[in-house]
């Protein structure tokens, strides 16, 4: 083990038992956000999902909190629907399953465009895609190509919170186009900095702000990707 600690920043709370192995490994990690998200499903949103939720349709997830906002609606009328479901691997995935005992599942892609790959070799002819306000146009255009009608439901909203830094840090941990964006809105980095992205949607975004080494997670997992890290610069 070094004698000098690893600092390295997480733009998503990780589990104690993350925390916990980090400070084994003489690494600290600090936690800061840099977006947050509402979810912004109102009476007129939530009737529509309530009417859906009674037919048997096909549906798309490409975000935790898209999936957490539509399940908060279903569980306000007590509904487990019986949906065909693509969605993200990981921590999605896992929100969905636990949720939706009737629905059929497809959860092997780790990210849009492979959902939206997915979709086409099954041919389906409608989905209705459950999104943020934020969303990429990738899924739906790609849809749209093969004449796939997308029904856009927007469910939640991201807001930038950026936050200046003021440590050097030899990782960087991020999840999402957004927070990219915000962090690096106010943020500069020393060029031994190596960034760490969720997926490459993400890696793509932080090769628009930064010239650093971008390693991408062998897994769509936040807990992964930390691991990952540790590993990485130790």
């Amino acid at each position: 083990m070094k004698d000098k600690s690893i600092n390295i920043l997480s733009t998503r709370p990780l589990t104690n038992d993350v925390m916990m192995h980090a400070q084994e490994q003489n690494i600290n990690i600090d936690i800061e956000s840099f977006i947050e998200t509402n979810n912004t499903i109102d009476k007129q949103v939530g009737s529509k999902i309530s009417r859906l939720a009674l037919n048997k349709i096909t549906v798309v997830f490409t975000s935790m909190n898209a999936a957490e906002a539509v399940i908060d609606c279903l569980k306000a009328i007590n509904a487990d629907p019986e949906w065909t479901i693509y969605t993200l691997g990981g921590v999605t995935n896992t929100i969905i399953s636990n949720y939706f005992t009737s629905s059929e599942i497809f959860s092997s892609a780790n990210n849009a465009r492979e959902i939206a790959q997915t979709i086409i070799r099954h041919e389906e002819d409608e989905v209705v895609f459950f999104c943020g306000n934020q969303r990429r146009e990738e899924l739906p255009a790609l849809l749209q190509s093969k004449n796939i009608k997308v029904d856009e439901l927007v469910v939640y909203e991201t807001l930038e919170t950026p936050v200046k830094i003021n440590k050097d840090y030899g990782g960087i941990l991020f999840f999402s186009p957004s927070a990219v964006k915000s962090f690096f809105s106010i943020n500069k980095i020393e060029q031994t900095t190596v960034l760490f992205a969720i997926g490459k949607t993400t890696a793509e975004a932080l090769k628009q702000f930064s010239n650093n080494k971008v390693l991408v997670g062998t897994q769509p997992n936040k807990e992964h990707l930390a691991q990952q890290a540790m590993q990485y610069l130790q």
